[in-house]
C-alpha cells in the first residue's frame, strides 16, 4: 500500500468513526479511584483466570471464570456477566478495553446491563463492534456508550493510568482484526497484561521497550496467559496461546537482559488456562517454577 492510498484509508476510517457519533480519537475520562489509591500503586484485581472452556465446575468441583481483570476499581481489560460476582461491592466500572472480539472476552449486552460508557478495541473491527452494541443497546432498551477506535501505539490517559494497546499473536472469525496486548503504565508500574498471545510479538516487544533493538524500558510486572499448560507443547493452539514454557522462557529471557525489573518477591501471573490442561490451584502453586504463579478469581494485586 502506497503512502496515498494509506492516507485514503484512514481519512475513510476517521470519518467513518465522527460519523457515527463517537470520539475519532481517544478522550479522556477519569474513573472513580480505587480503595487504595492513595498509594501509587497499580492495583489489579483478577475477575476471572479461565479459558473458554470454562462453562462450569470441573470434575475436581474447581471452578474458573472467563479471564479479564478490574483495574484501579475502575477500569476492565474484557468482561462477561460470568465475572459479575467477582466485581467488589458496589462497583459498577464504566469503561472496558477489549483485546478482541471473542464471546468469552467481549459481550455487548453484558457490557450495556454493566452501564460501561466508554468502549475502547481495535480500530479493525470498530465497525462491527458499533454494529453489535448499537443492536444489543436497541434490544435493552440502553443508551448507546461512546465505542473508540485503538491504534497500535496510541495511548489513552485515563485519570493515573496510561494504557497503550500492543499487538497479539491471535486470531479471529474477522481475518482482518487484529488482537491486542495492553500495556497499562502507573508511576514507576509497567504491566504488560498478555491474554490471548501465542507469546509476545516482535512489534509489542517493541513498542513497549522490551525488545533487543536499543535501550527501551524495562517492564516492572507481566500477567500472561497459559492456555496450554504445563505438558501440552505439541498443540494447535501453539499458533495463537502460550504454554507455561513459553511463559517461563519469557520471563528468563527478559530478566538476564535486564528488560524485567520487578519489586522484589513479586511474581509472574499466570491466567487464561484452561480446564483441560491444569491441575487445581494447590497443585498449580506447588508445581510452577519460580516467580510463576497461578493467579486465581478474586485475587488481588498490588504492582509498583
Amino acid at each position: 500500500m502506497n503512502r496515498r492510498t494509506f492516507m485514503g484509508v484512514a481519512a475513510t476510517t476517521l470519518m467513518a468513526a465522527t460519523q457515527e457519533g463517537r470520539a475519532a480519537a481517544p478522550r479522556t475520562t477519569t474513573p472513580q479511584p480505587a480503595a487504595d489509591a492513595e498509594t501509587d500503586a497499580l492495583h489489579v484485581r483478577f475477575l476471572g483466570t479461565g479459558a473458554a472452556d470454562w462453562n462450569g465446575p470441573d470434575e475436581r468441583g474447581e471452578h474458573r471464570r472467563l479471564s479479564s481483570i478490574l483495574l484501579d476499581g475502575a477500569v476492565l481489560i474484557d468482561y462477561t456477566a460470568r465475572a459479575l460476582d467477582m466485581l467488589p461491592q458496589g462497583c459498577r466500572p464504566a469503561t472496558i478495553f477489549y483485546t478482541h472480539s471473542h464471546g468469552d472476552h467481549y459481550n455487548p449486552a453484558d457490557a450495556l446491563r454493566l452501564g460501561i460508557r466508554d468502549v475502547y478495541l481495535s480500530q479493525t473491527w470498530y465497525d462491527t463492534a458499533v454494529a453489535e452494541f448499537r443492536r444489543a443497546a436497541r434490544e435493552l432498551k440502553q443508551p448507546m456508550p461512546a465505542i473508540h477506535p485503538l491504534c497500535i501505539g496510541s495511548q489513552v490517559q485515563l485519570g493515573g493510568l496510561t494504557i497503550s494497546p500492543l499487538p497479539a499473536n491471535h486470531a479471529t472469525g474477522y481475518l482482518m482484526e487484529q488482537t491486542l496486548l495492553y500495556l497499562v503504565e502507573k508511576g514507576t508500574a509497567r504491566l504488560i497484561y498478555a491474554t490471548d498471545t501465542g507469546g509476545i510479538p516482535a512489534t509489542a516487544a517493541r513498542l513497549a521497550g522490551i525488545d533487543a533493538h536499543g535501550e527501551g524500558r524495562p517492564i516492572t510486572a507481566l500477567i500472561m496467559e497459559a492456555t496450554m499448560g504445563m505438558e501440552h507443547e505439541v498443540d494447535f493452539r501453539l499458533f495463537t496461546h502460550s504454554s507455561v514454557r513459553t511463559v517461563e522462557h519469557t520471563v528468563q529471557v527478559l530478566t538476564q537482559t535486564g528488560r524485567y525489573r520487578p519489586q522484589p518477591g513479586q511474581s509472574v501471573y499466570l491466567t487464561h488456562m484452561a480446564r483441560t490442561l491444569h491441575g487445581t490451584q494447590a497443585e498449580l502453586d506447588q508445581r510452577l517454577p519460580a516467580p510463576l504463579r497461578a493467579a486465581y478469581d478474586g485475587l488481588e494485586v498490588d504492582f509498583r
